[in-house]
């Protein structure tokens, strides 16, 4: 691990064969990762490096699909486990402390685009690798997916891909998604919808409003409901999540003298993991019943399975605090294949995407000790 202030030597690491050194400590390999440019749509150089360093090790079935590259070990366990990250980041941004990247070293923190989401993540899981394959015994099979495109559209989503395309390379008993929470276990995650709440009236000039009807006035109704919703707390697998009904928006009028026909709020829920989207929508229709309620958009959430031996164990295993996710994220996609999931990776998720990113390399060491723990060699 560097020990100073001063800046990681990475240049060499991310020069033109960008070889990635796995028996490196997980800071330094961060540092390495961040600084491969890896924007969505842009993964490949990083996908190199990291399908090369795989294929370097032994004990290990490498698979590349894409931009996203897949890691398996074969050794008969009763017990298979999935780690998964992805490695692409938001676009780069000019901070006023300076360029997200290099990546650079100071106050015990790294700074740079990546180091929060997710690539301290990703180095993580890359060390796990390197160790699994020299255990003489592991507890477990283990599959590692580094997957392309998270950050933008779903339809580019590697885990996505990969789940419709060769959903058994993603089977398991148990997943950690290595997005960023603090170090804590965020179990499962909410769901999202986003409906349309519409009103109707009838158009007329504005100098004679009582010969139409006017369809944003009759909105005040919808708002109200929300104002008055009650925004419950649910308990699912032992954890609680805070369901929200917000409105994100509102849209209306014709023009500057008249009345409008019609109006639309646009309307947000985010419904605990308990729920599916049919049950979901039934109950936002039934907040606004009398209204015309269109779906524009959902995505199921993920139960933590926090009640299942496999996931019981990786809790015990960690010995750190456990929450509820109260996003969305991948998670939700190893749930839609039957696989039970947390969210578990160094870095503040409030930090992610900000122009000054950066992580305590503390909590990078702390996430390798913690899983390896629980990957660790099977008592003898």
């Amino acid at each position: 691990m560097p020990s100073s202030d001063a800046a990681p030597d990475v240049s060499a690491a991310a020069s033109s064969d960008r070889a990635l050194d796995l028996a490196a400590d997980v800071v330094t390999l961060t540092a390495t990762i961040c600084d491969i440019e890896s924007v969505s749509r842009n993964e490949a150089a990083l996908a190199d490096a990291i399908e090369a360093a795989l294929r370097a090790l032994p004990r290990l079935e490498v698979l590349r699909d894409g931009d996203t590259v897949i890691a398996r070990t074969d050794l008969g366990r009763d017990e298979r486990v999935v780690l998964a990250g992805h490695i692409d980041t938001v676009p780069l941004t000019s901070a006023p402390t300076g360029p997200n990247l290099p990546t650079r070293l100071s106050d015990g923190q790294l700074w740079g685009r990546g180091t929060v989401d997710m690539k301290g993540g990703v180095a993580v899981m890359l060390r796990l690798a390197a160790e699994v394959s020299r255990q003489p015994e592991p507890r477990r099979d283990v599959t590692f997916l580094f997957y392309e495109c998270e950050e933008i559209d779903g339809e580019f989503n590697g885990l996505a891909r990969i789940g419709e395309t060769s959903p058994e390379l993603l089977a398991g008993d148990f997943a950690v998604l290595l997005e960023p929470t603090n170090g804590a276990v965020e179990g499962g995650c909410k769901g999202t919808m986003r409906v349309e709440v519409v009103t109707t009236g009838v158009a007329s000039h504005s100098a004679r409003p009582w010969k139409g009807h006017n369809a944003i006035h009759d909105a005040a109704e919808v708002l109200t409901r929300l104002a008055a919703y009650d925004q419950k707390t649910v308990h699912v697998d032992g954890l609680e999540y805070h369901e929200a009904l917000q409105a994100v928006g509102i849209s209306g009028g014709i023009a500057g003298n008249v009345i409008p026909d019609r109006c639309v709020v646009t309307v947000n829920y985010r419904y605990a993991p308990d729920k599916n989207t049919a049950e979901a929508l039934a109950h936002v229709q039934d907040v606004f019943e009398g209204f015309e309620v269109t779906l524009a958009d959902a995505a199921d959430g993920a139960r933590p399975g926090l009640n299942l031996p496999a996931a019981q164990h990786f809790v015990e295993a960690l010995g750190v605090e456990v929450g509820p996710k109260e996003g969305w994220t991948d998670v939700a996609r190893f749930s839609a294949l039957g696989i039970p999931a947390v969210n578990y990776g160094p870095g503040d998720p409030n930090l992610a995407h900000m122009d000054d990113e950066r992580c305590p390399v503390q909590q990078y060491s702390d996430a390798e000790a913690a899983l390896l723990r629980w990957l660790g060699p099977a008592a003898t």
